[in-house]
Parts: structure tokens; C-alpha cells; sequence
């Protein structure tokens, strides 16, 4: 897996002060994408071992609150295969962190049922994930006063009530 861009310190995806990593590789190909050149899977640096220990420190200070995910596409399987190990690292490390992650799939459609996003690892990732924003970009429904997500269609879900409940619950806070 390659990734784009590390942000030691972003603020606009999820709560706090966040270290977000923006994958590559991704098959939706949204109009108006606002990180197109992600699209391609060898777009950017090699994920490595290195890597995983430099997002593993960057997440050490207490002020940080913890990891989000974006790309590209952190749900495309082979992205997946590579951040499930490093997904557990850190809620072992630091479980009191939270993870994020946005993803142009739909939880109830295409990561819990068969789809070309679903793989081995797919569920034991969602286990590790406190917050998914979900669904494709869709310029046409794009707003800028919403918290969090790019156009109105996109949900933010609350993957571990959601998980419980066998229901898509929503991110209330």
C-alpha cells in the first residue's frame, strides 16, 4: 500500500486534534474529489514499517486524539489487508484514542454485505474503527457548514453502537 500525505496535526477530520493518514489506491473516482491524484494505487510513499512507527509517535502526546484514516480509499481490500495490523497496533497501544475513517462505501451495503469492498479483513477492521463517515462525494450535494464530511449524503456513523445493534447508528456527539 502507498500513501499520499501524513498530517501530523489536522483539525478538520474528526474531533481534537487528530494525525490523519490519506491512503492511495481508490475505485470511485468522485467528481469533485478533493484528492484525485490518490486515486492511483502507486501515488505517493511505500507504507511501511517506518511509517507505522512514525504514525505510532506521532499519536504519543495526550493532546492528540487519535488517528484518521482517508485517502484514496482506506477500504479498497488491499488497503485493508495492510492497515488491519497497523489498526491494531494502535488501539493496543493507545486505546484511549479514537480511529476515524472516511470511505465512499456504505456500512450496511457494501462493507457488511458481499460487495467488491468486503475481504477477510474487512470486519475485524470495522471492529477497530470508532467512527466511519461513509458514502461517495457527491458534488452535487456538497456543503461546506457540515462538520466533518463534504456532501449532505455522507453519515457519520458510530461503528461500534452499529455493530451492537446490527443497525446503522449515527455519531451524535
Amino acid at each position: 500500500m502507498n500513501y499520499g500525505e501524513i498530517k501530523r496535526t489536522d483539525v478538520a477530520n474528526g474531533p481534537g486534534v487528530r494525525v490523519s493518514l490519506f491512503v492511495s489506491g481508490c475505485t470511485h473516482h468522485c467528481r469533485g474529489c478533493f484528492n484525485s491524484e490518490t486515486w492511483d494505487f502507486s501515488y505517493g510513499q511505500e507504507f511501511t514499517a517506518d511509517t507505522e512507527e512514525e504514525l505510532l509517535k506521532l499519536l504519543y502526546p495526550p493532546h492528540i486524539a487519535g488517528l484518521t484514516l482517508l485517502g484514496g480509499e482506506p477500504f479498497e481490500p488491499s488497503n485493508q489487508r495492510i492497515l488491519l495490523p497497523f489498526l491494531k497496533k494502535v488501539k493496543e497501544r493507545y486505546p484511549e484514542k479514537t480511529i476515524w475513517c472516511y470511505t465512499g462505501y456504505l456500512l450496511e451495503r457494501e462493507l457488511w454485505e458481499d460487495s467488491r469492498a468486503r475481504c477477510e479483513a474487512t470486519d475485524e477492521m470495522l471492529s477497530l474503527i470508532d467512527v466511519l463517515v461513509d458514502g461517495e462525494f457527491v458534488q452535487e450535494k456538497r456543503n461546506i457548514s457540515l462538520r466533518f464530511r463534504g456532501s449532505e449524503n455522507q453519515r457519520l456513523i458510530d461503528v461500534q453502537e452499529s455493530r451492537r445493534q446490527r443497525k446503522v447508528c449515527l455519531y451524535e456527539k
